[in-house]
């Protein structure tokens, strides 16, 4: 029998809550970066966690009704490796300690960079009804079938030296074949670590994390022409 690769690994601390209301009606997950390949233990103090606390705030105080949980997911290792595709594994885990939490409720997960890799990896888990991606590593050809049915909505700096904002550009021309809606926005200005024009960031992410929770209560913030054929319009 072949052995499991993630046997060895260490377990993750897979939900990090932040809001946790008695009863829940709703959830948001919060996905930080990582790296390309490494096999380093995660931790809370490092950069792409920390990048995350002020998205989280605004993500809170932006909810559409406060019986939502917002937590961060906390992978097991800062790389994706390959095939291996951890930090979607542990996406697709802290989904299911969800189910076992609360019961089958809508969630919404939020990634950045290497996050928003494992938020389309997880986006075909039952739990999951959208996806909003900030900056994403979306390589050329990554699966997009598990979208179909779910709301699909990406981010990106035109100033991002890090992750292709024309690589997620390609990757939401085919989600839009998929999913129920997709669609995409640039951020003028604004680069990988959102730190150019981070009000606008902040301001826009909970904007749309709000709108996907409670879409006939809460209006798009976005355009229409990002889920239109033509050029994604820059904000």
């Amino acid at each position: 029998m072949p052995q499991d690769d993630t046997q060895s690994l260490p377990q993750p601390a897979v939900l990090l809550p932040r809001w946790c209301p008695p009863r829940l009606r709703a959830a948001v997950l919060v996905l930080h970066g990582g790296q390309e390949t490494s096999d380093t233990p995660t931790s809370p103090r490092q950069l792409a966690a920390l990048r995350m606390d002020p998205v989280l705030r605004a993500v809170t105080a932006a909810l559409p009704h406060k019986d939502v949980l917002v937590a961060r997911v906390r992978y097991r290792l800062r790389g994706w490796n390959g095939t291996r595709a951890d930090a979607g594994r542990d996406t697709l885990r802290a989904l299911d300690d969800l189910t076992a939490l609360a019961g089958p409720v809508p969630t919404v997960l939020l990634g950045h960079s290497m996050g928003g890799r494992a938020a389309l990896h997880a986006a075909g888990h039952p739990q999951v009804t959208g996806v909003l991606a900030l900056a994403p590593w979306w390589p050329p050809g990554e699966p997009v079938a598990q979208t179909a049915g779910r709301h699909i909505v990406a981010l990106h700096g035109a100033r991002d030296r890090v992750t292709s904002p024309a690589a997620t550009a390609g990757c939401v021309r085919r989600v839009q074949g998929t999913a129920v809606r997709a669609g995409m926005a640039v951020i003028g200005g604004g680069d990988h670590a959102m730190l150019r024009r981070h009000r606008l960031w902040h301001r826009t992410t909970a904007a749309v994390v709000a709108h996907l929770l409670a879409p006939d209560a809460v209006p798009d913030p976005l355009p229409e022409e990002c889920y239109g054929t033509g050029a994604f319009p820059v904000l």
